[in-house]
């Protein structure tokens, strides 16, 4: 009986020498510009529009850092990423993705948390840049690279984002009641992971000197 105790307790310290062994293996990746780790976030709040409001409002201000989705830095796509995803709706990670999805929609018929998606001002060109989400009124919210943070624009204000507008799609229905996450065409896959293994940019480190690197 004593001999098989001891057995136990062997096997016991093994087993936690190599859990610790493996925890450091897994230890999280310190912040390196840019972080192209693709954070996954948590789900705070049902698929709502007053959700879209509230989740907006305390990201507005917050800077633009390339590849960042969030929680205290994004980039254009990644602030979209970000608010659909805390409401539970998976969207693709890049612009250029999340364009494919969803019920394309006119400009004038944009609703309230519909995204538009932006390029050149080529109009041959189809290449997606740029993404916002629409508010009322001719105005978005967006993650900005030239004015370095998450701000509303007009598009009376700011005309030249009229003559970019390449998509327009919705992913909520206007009762809410159906989501619209139908791809057009195949997505590449995306690898998502948390905090537990890679560190976002956070409030208190350096800003990079340029907004793409």
């Amino acid at each position: 009986m004593k001999n098989i105790k001891i057995y136990t307790l062997l096997l016991l310290s093994i087993f936690f020498l190599f859990s610790g062994c493996a925890d450091k293996k897994i230890s999280k990746r310190p912040y390196h510009y840019p972080n192209y780790s693709v954070i996954k976030p948590k789900v705070t709040c049902n698929a709502k529009r007053k959700n879209i409001q509230k989740l907006l409002s305390k990201h507005l201000g917050k800077p633009y850092v390339w590849a960042e989705e969030g929680p205290d830095a994004f980039d254009c796509s990644g602030l979209t990423y970000n608010i659909y995803g805390e409401m539970g709706i998976i969207i693709p990670r890049t612009a250029s993705e999340q364009a494919k999805m969803g019920k394309r929609i006119p400009f004038s018929d944009l609703y309230y948390g519909d995204l538009i998606f932006f390029g050149s001002k080529n109009k041959k060109s189809s290449r997606i840049t740029h993404v916002g989400i629409y508010l009322s009124n001719g105005w978005f919210a967006h993650a900005s690279s030239a004015d370095r943070k998450v701000k509303l624009s007009q598009f009376a204000k700011e005309p030249s984002y009229l003559h970019r507008i390449k998509e327009c799609r919705r992913y909520l229905s206007k009762n809410e009641h159906k989501k619209y996450l139908l791809c057009d065409v195949p997505l590449k896959k995306t690898r998502t992971t948390n905090t537990r293994y890679s560190t976002p940019w956070k409030r208190g480190m350096r800003l990079p000197r340029k907004a793409v690197p």
